[in-house]
């Protein structure tokens, strides 16, 4: 990182930071979610990405599966690999408790019986609504 970057005063727009650090998937992703109301700076709901980010703010990042909780440490310059990025925050993340919330592979298991039939479940059903006295003819 540069030096005119480090310095305690220097500022970064905040959806510009979301993606140099690897935190959004693309800048456009990363204003939807300020906009959105799902970034929180220092205890504040924001809804502008042109909000100005200093090191030393925290961050809480809404998600669908654990809210993140980051610190900035440093302003970025580019949208770089991982591990250039990471050095940009802090993770302050309180632990996930296990079993708190399903995973996501819990969430796309499906109950014994549910879904679609069987071939041998199909033609048991079909064997139903052919044989049924009461259809209209």
């Amino acid at each position: 990182m540069g030096e005119n970057q480090s310095s305690p005063g220097s500022q970064q727009r905040i959806d510009k930071w979301l993606f140099f650090a690897r935190l959004a998937k693309s800048r456009t992703l990363a204003q939807g979610q300020v906009v959105s109301g799902l970034v929180s700076v220092n205890g504040r709901k924001i809804k502008q990405p042109s909000l100005a980010l200093r090191p030393g703010d925290r961050l809480e990042i809404t998600r669908p599966v654990h809210n993140l909780v980051v610190v900035v440490r440093q302003i970025g310059e580019r949208r770089g690999p991982y591990e250039e990025a990471r050095l940009l925050y802090e993770d302050v993340s309180p632990p996930v408790v296990p079993g708190s919330r399903p995973s996501s592979l819990d969430q796309a298991v499906r109950m014994p019986g549910a879904g679609r039939p069987t071939k041998r479940e199909r033609r048991a059903i079909d064997r139903l609504r052919w044989d049924e006295p009461w259809t209209e003819e």
